[in-house]
């Protein structure tokens, strides 16, 4: 049975008459999981438009269509809980389809019988990603990159996969940006 882990808590902060406020301040109200993965979370922060960020009069963005990737010239940030590989069964093709699908994203996955993870996926994006807690693999085309607590990664637009081979859930946060 996966282990409950506490919701990703979201302050949304704006300017109001020259005086800084939270105006949102409680669990994002934002998130995804995948039935063949139970235990996955995928909780939406916030989504920008565009770049450079218009600031005033915007109070929320997660009225914008769910995907991967981020809106062309936008941006997305994410956290996402990966339970322990070894707590779930085999994923299917369909399973892995019916994510992708439900992530906004179907053309994001790179599923192939013959690759190294399921959820092999690529996105036109420049993502940050930063482990907050636990320790995953970064799966890549020809190699692994374990990563743990503190870790950082600079994915740039290429093919990867999460396997998190431990026996606890690791939470990564990911800032995606749109890319040329």
């Amino acid at each position: 049975m996966p282990e409950k882990l506490n919701p990703v808590r979201r302050v949304v902060v704006i300017d109001e008459n020259d005086k800084s406020k939270a105006i949102a301040d409680g669990p994002s109200p934002d998130v995804r999981t995948d039935p063949a993965r139970p235990g996955y979370t995928s909780t939406r922060i916030w989504v920008t438009e565009g770049t450079p960020v218009y600031l005033n009069g915007l109070r929320e963005s997660l009225h914008l269509p769910q995907t991967l990737e981020p809106p062309p010239a936008g941006s997305v940030c994410r956290v996402v809980t990966f339970p322990p590989d070894n707590s779930y069964g085999k994923v299917s093709a369909k399973d892995v389809e019916a994510f992708f699908e439900a992530m906004g994203s179907p053309g994001a996955s790179t599923y192939a019988a013959t690759a190294p993870h399921p959820y092999m996926q690529k996105t036109r994006t420049l993502d940050f990603c930063l482990v907050i807690e636990g320790e995953i693999t970064l799966v890549l085309d020809i190699e692994e990159v374990h990563l743990k607590a503190g870790d950082s990664v600079v994915q740039r637009g290429t093919n990867h996969a999460w396997s998190n081979r431990s026996q606890r859930p690791c939470v990564v946060a990911f800032s995606s940006h749109d890319a040329g």
